[in-house]
Protein backbone atom coordinates (compact mmCIF):
# COMPACT_ATOMS: atom_id res chain seq x y z
CA UNK A 1 0.00 0.00 0.00
CA UNK A 2 2.67 2.36 0.60
CA UNK A 3 4.17 2.60 -2.81
CA UNK A 4 0.39 3.75 -4.20
CA UNK A 5 0.54 6.44 -1.39
CA UNK A 6 3.92 7.38 -2.17
CA UNK A 7 3.13 7.47 -6.05
CA UNK A 8 -0.39 9.77 -4.96
CA UNK A 9 1.60 11.85 -3.36
CA UNK A 10 4.23 12.47 -5.87
CA UNK A 11 1.42 13.16 -8.00
CA UNK A 12 -0.38 15.29 -5.68
CA UNK A 13 3.36 17.67 -5.38
CA UNK A 14 3.19 17.84 -9.28
CA UNK A 15 0.27 18.77 -9.45
CA UNK A 16 0.74 21.62 -7.23
CA UNK A 17 3.73 22.26 -9.15
CA UNK A 18 2.08 22.43 -12.49
CA UNK A 19 -0.62 25.00 -10.73
CA UNK A 20 1.81 27.23 -9.31
CA UNK A 21 3.87 27.70 -12.48
CA UNK A 22 0.46 27.85 -14.78
CA UNK A 23 1.35 25.37 -16.60
CA UNK A 24 -1.56 22.28 -18.02
CA UNK A 25 -0.85 18.58 -16.60
CA UNK A 26 0.06 16.50 -19.96
CA UNK A 27 -2.17 13.43 -17.93
CA UNK A 28 -4.49 11.35 -19.81
CA UNK A 29 -8.46 12.73 -18.89
CA UNK A 30 -9.99 10.90 -16.52
CA UNK A 31 -12.70 8.66 -19.67
CA UNK A 32 -9.14 7.55 -20.84
CA UNK A 33 -7.82 6.13 -17.67
CA UNK A 34 -10.98 4.72 -17.23
CA UNK A 35 -10.86 3.22 -20.55
CA UNK A 36 -7.35 1.46 -19.53
CA UNK A 37 -9.02 0.09 -16.26
CA UNK A 38 -11.67 -1.54 -18.74
CA UNK A 39 -8.94 -3.06 -20.90
CA UNK A 40 -7.51 -4.62 -18.02
CA UNK A 41 -10.61 -6.01 -16.19
CA UNK A 42 -11.80 -7.37 -20.35
CA UNK A 43 -8.29 -8.77 -20.67
CA UNK A 44 -8.87 -11.03 -17.97
CA UNK A 45 -12.76 -11.79 -18.95
CA UNK A 46 -11.71 -14.66 -21.94
CA UNK A 47 -9.71 -16.83 -19.25
CA UNK A 48 -12.05 -16.46 -16.64
CA UNK A 49 -14.69 -17.96 -19.24
CA UNK A 50 -12.54 -20.70 -20.14
CA UNK A 51 -12.12 -21.48 -16.78
CA UNK A 52 -15.59 -21.24 -15.90
CA UNK A 53 -16.62 -23.86 -19.51
CA UNK A 54 -13.75 -26.53 -18.25
CA UNK A 55 -15.12 -26.59 -14.96
CA UNK A 56 -11.94 -25.59 -13.34
CA UNK A 57 -11.96 -23.44 -9.81
CA UNK A 58 -12.52 -19.50 -10.89
CA UNK A 59 -12.17 -17.68 -7.70
CA UNK A 60 -8.69 -18.39 -6.68
CA UNK A 61 -7.62 -17.41 -10.64
CA UNK A 62 -9.36 -13.95 -9.94
CA UNK A 63 -8.07 -13.43 -6.87
CA UNK A 64 -4.33 -14.51 -7.52
CA UNK A 65 -3.89 -14.45 -11.32
CA UNK A 66 -6.48 -11.53 -12.46
CA UNK A 67 -6.05 -9.17 -9.22
CA UNK A 68 -2.17 -9.08 -9.44
CA UNK A 69 -2.55 -8.55 -13.56
CA UNK A 70 -4.88 -5.57 -13.21
CA UNK A 71 -3.94 -4.08 -9.37
CA UNK A 72 0.02 -4.79 -10.23
CA UNK A 73 2.68 -6.60 -7.68
CA UNK A 74 1.57 -5.61 -4.19
CA UNK A 75 4.02 -4.60 -1.86
CA UNK A 76 5.11 -6.87 1.11
CA UNK A 77 3.23 -10.24 -1.04
CA UNK A 78 4.96 -13.04 -0.59
CA UNK A 79 3.85 -14.23 -4.01
CA UNK A 80 6.72 -15.32 -5.97
CA UNK A 81 8.26 -12.73 -8.81
CA UNK A 82 7.07 -12.55 -12.49
CA UNK A 83 9.28 -13.93 -14.88
CA UNK A 84 10.01 -10.72 -16.17
CA UNK A 85 11.95 -9.60 -13.25
CA UNK A 86 14.78 -10.39 -13.42
CA UNK A 87 16.38 -11.87 -9.84
CA UNK A 88 18.55 -10.03 -7.44
CA UNK A 89 21.81 -10.43 -7.57
CA UNK A 90 24.02 -12.89 -5.20
CA UNK A 91 25.14 -10.79 -1.82
CA UNK A 92 28.99 -11.84 -2.51
CA UNK A 93 28.59 -11.49 -6.58
CA UNK A 94 30.69 -8.68 -8.13
CA UNK A 95 29.33 -5.37 -9.22
CA UNK A 96 28.78 -5.10 -12.94
CA UNK A 97 30.24 -2.29 -14.63
CA UNK A 98 33.61 -0.62 -14.27
CA UNK A 99 35.86 -2.57 -12.26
Amino acid sequence: MMPYMLSLGAGILVGVLYALLGVRSPAPPTIALIGLLGMLVGEQAVPVVKRLIAGQPVLAFIQNDCARHILGPQAGSTAAPDAATPPAPAADAPPRGRA
